[in-house]
């Protein structure tokens, strides 16, 4: 049996239809899809690897693994890009004088854990979840992930407004004037559009450009094993909470956006990341996570083919071998990635208050309007604070407050009667 259908003839797509999971379009089509996506995960999964000292070249080859890895575990129902998860930073930073192997054993041991909580989930049902990641709960947390994002997609766009508003403009216009595939096609056209607007403008980084040429065009990843030290294990750890809301947002942002009932794919897509993230610390990646900018992409193409995800897997497993397209990839200027992620990021968190809207999210119910707006403006805000040493963001204290605080409040308050 195929792993997908053909979505009508392949080659066009009527306005208002969308691919389902377990379709695709012709080949050629889909890998064009998959570079979108490429281009929506690259440059967060390389900042995660260059923030925290890992090699970028293997974090990307672990993404890549993982995202396959992913797509086979959950029986391609739920797509997904695994990239370098955010929430994995300020640990791995604050253990960066540790050394590689030890960072790699806090990565490792999260894994794990992850993996068991996947199996919980799939052991005793959705309904554990639910009880404690109501859909309040899921919708604030893509909600926050969207947002505490958009700090940086400003700065990039501050930093080359000129080009910024070119990129948007040109995907906003292909996205709304635009018909069929050129219409889902609008961010990488927006994306390719701007980059060369910036090649002609003279806008690319002259010392990025001499990288591309002096970069060699096949090398090994490098691979490092893991070292597992308490205190290091200990710092990392708690980045599970945030993996695990991070997890299930992704399951209902995708059942929202496709129409599907996704429940049953919880601990499936809890055990997929788990072990994604714990092949990573085997072999030297970062930790993984699935990719929030992803959704973005399937939200304004329809196409929601896990054909597309594949095809991007295999494209980031192929760039850790080619230090050169890398590189290229690299000289995308900020403008670019600022006019695209403005869109992008603002689609994610939309998603957000679709699952509220969908839920019938009571906001006139005290325990939920509270500890949400405590918890957006915590991701907002990009809150950071040190425990025991250990600096933590906006999105996991975000993450924290809303997956802690709601069931304690809602407990509390049925006990006041």
């Amino acid at each position: 049996m195929a792993l997908w259908t053909v979505h009508g003839d392949g080659r066009r797509v009527t306005d208002g239809e969308v691919v389902a999971p377990e379709e695709r379009l012709s080949w050629p089509l889909t890998a064009g899809f998959g570079l979108q996506h490429v281009a929506a995960m690259f440059g967060a999964t390389v900042l995660v690897p260059a923030s925290t000292g890992f090699p970028v070249a293997t974090t990307l080859l672990f993404s890549g693994v993982g995202t396959l890895l992913f797509l086979v575990v959950t029986r391609n129902r739920v797509p997904s890009y695994l990239g370098s998860s955010f929430a994995f930073i300020s640990p791995l930073a604050a253990s960066r004088l540790e050394g590689l192997p030890a960072q790699l054993g806090g990565v490792l041991a999260t894994g794990v854990l992850l993996v068991f909580v996947g199996i919980a989930v799939k052991a005793l049902g959705v309904r554990l979840l639910e009880s404690l990641m109501p859909p309040v709960v899921t919708g604030a947390v893509v909600m926050l992930i969207g947002l505490n994002l958009a700090p940086s997609a400003t700065h990039n766009f501050q930093e080359q407004p000129g080009l910024a508003v070119f990129t948007l403009a040109v995907i906003l216009l292909c996205g709304v004037l635009g018909r069929g595939l050129f219409a889902r096609a609008s961010v990488l056209i927006g994306i390719l559009a701007g980059w060369l607007a910036a090649a002609l403008t003279g806008q690319l980084s002259a010392a990025r450009l001499d990288d591309v040429a002096n970069a060699a065009w096949f090398g090994f990843p490098q691979l490092t094993g893991p070292e597992l030290r308490p205190n290091v294990v200990l710092a990392v750890l708690p980045v599970v909470i945030v993996l695990v809301a991070e997890n299930v947002g992704h399951v209902k942002a995708v059942a929202a956006v496709t129409g599907r009932n996704l429940d049953g794919s919880v601990g499936d897509a809890l055990i997929a990341n788990g072990l994604s993230t714990a092949l990573a610390g085997i072999g030297g990646g970062s930790g993984t996570t699935t990719y929030a900018e992803n959704i973005g992409v399937m939200t304004a193409t329809k196409v929601y083919s896990t054909a597309a995800y594949a095809v991007a897997g295999m494209c980031a497993i192929g760039l850790s071998f080619c230090p050169k397209f890398g590189t290229l990839l690299n000289t995308m200027p900020a403008g670019v990635l600022g006019g695209a992620m403005v869109l992008l990021y603002g689609l994610i968190a939309l998603v957000g208050v679709r699952i509220w809207l969908d839920n019938k999210v009571d906001l006139l119910n005290p325990v939920n309007v509270l500890i949400a707006g405590a918890a957006l403006v915590a991701g907002v805000g990009n809150l950071t604070v040190a425990v025991g040493g250990v600096a933590l963001g906006g999105i996991a204290w975000g993450s924290l407050l809303i997956v802690v605080g709601h069931p304690l409040l809602r407990m509390l308050k049925a006990a006041r009667g």
